[in-house]
């Protein structure tokens, strides 16, 4: 006895959706493609908005940028919720294993008073801006025009509130789970005349109504003071002053803040290029929030560091923002 089987193939009747046919031809689709493209309600909102009826409920006028076609903001990590939370659940198992590696080794006893000092000034109290660049991101979740860059915002927004997370534990682990030391970080926040001016700014940021001006301020100029002072310039002194083990607490961030550089700057390059009047909007936000930001961190450069250090320091900003902004088209107008 013998048996014969046969095989046969199914074409499937489609491919995907049909406006992501309609985009990209009916061939079968990314998963960041069918979670992504056209996702946003366009038409048919329930009412406008009751604070703002002169708006929808979508509105592509919350901001003065003009773009024939909102998703050509797409993100090059093709992050769509499940791709972003397994890409940072594998960044927080990783810091988990340094904290928890921190801990057990009791590595706070390594750490001088100078050095907790330095980051219970210099570091701690940096979760308060992480809190307010969360609102700022949120807000381009909230306000912006297209599920292609909206997603984007609400998944930086989260990764800020962890970075602010993670910053209160370092705190815990240095003052043995007292708190005594997030108090001392948030003394500093509110007294200290050196933390005045980014208290200030991070206060001015919330109130801005544009939220691409606001997303140029805060992902663009500064991101790239926040990451080059403390994660950059404090972590170099930490290393120099036996802190070496702080620089393990901080890596999720830093791989955070390149994950983020890369996607914002893809979205700010393509904003400019669209036209000339995104580029010279884009352009005045730029030298607008350069000179704002660098007047509020001097102060605070020139608390944490000593003179020598301070000028390589504000040199080092001037030199990779004019290198972020020579990558998305702009030009950095005013020296720090």
């Amino acid at each position: 006895m013998s048996l014969e089987i046969k095989t046969s193939n199914l074409e499937p009747i489609r491919h995907t959706y049909a406006n992501i046919a309609r985009r990209f031809g009916d061939k079968p689709a990314t998963r960041y493609q069918e979670a992504t493209y056209d996702a946003q309600g366009t038409a048919n909102s329930h009412y406008r908005p009751l604070w703002n009826p002169d708006k929808t409920l979508n509105d592509e006028n919350y901001t003065i940028i003009q773009m024939e076609d909102w998703y050509d903001l797409k993100d090059p990590r093709q992050f769509y919720y499940g791709a972003y939370v397994q890409n940072r659940a594998r960044l927080q198992d990783t810091a988990e294993g340094s904290y928890k590696f921190f801990e057990k080794r009791d590595l706070v006893e390594n750490l001088g008073e100078d050095v907790i000092d330095a980051v219970t000034f210099g570091l701690l109290p940096l979760r308060h801006v992480e809190q307010t660049a969360n609102l700022n991101y949120m807000y381009g979740a909230a306000y912006g025009y297209g599920t292609a860059i909206t997603q984007a915002c609400l998944y930086a927004g989260m990764d800020r509130l962890g970075m602010a997370q993670y910053l209160s534990r370092i705190g815990l682990l240095i003052d043995g789970n007292s708190s005594d030391s997030l108090t001392q970080a948030k003394n500093y926040w509110m007294d200290d005349e050196a933390w005045q001016g980014i208290r200030a700014l991070c206060e001015h940021t919330l109130i801005i109504k544009d939220w691409f001006e606001l997303f140029i301020a805060q992902s663009l100029v500064m991101d790239t003071f926040i990451h080059v002072v403390h994660y950059q310039h404090l972590d170099e002194w930490l290393v120099e002053n036996n802190g070496r083990d702080v620089a393990m607490l901080t890596e999720f961030m830093q791989d955070c803040f390149k994950d983020l550089t890369g996607w914002s700057n893809s979205t700010i390059k393509i904003v400019v290029a669209e036209s000339d009047d995104n580029k010279q909007n884009c352009q005045r936000w730029l030298d607008k929030w350069q000179e704002k930001v660098v007047t509020a961190y001097r102060p605070l450069i020139e608390k944490m560091f000593s003179e020598e250090q301070v000028l390589i320091a504000l040199d080092d900003i001037q030199t990779q923002l004019a290198k972020r902004c020579k990558t998305v088209g702009l030009s950095v107008q005013i020296a720090a």
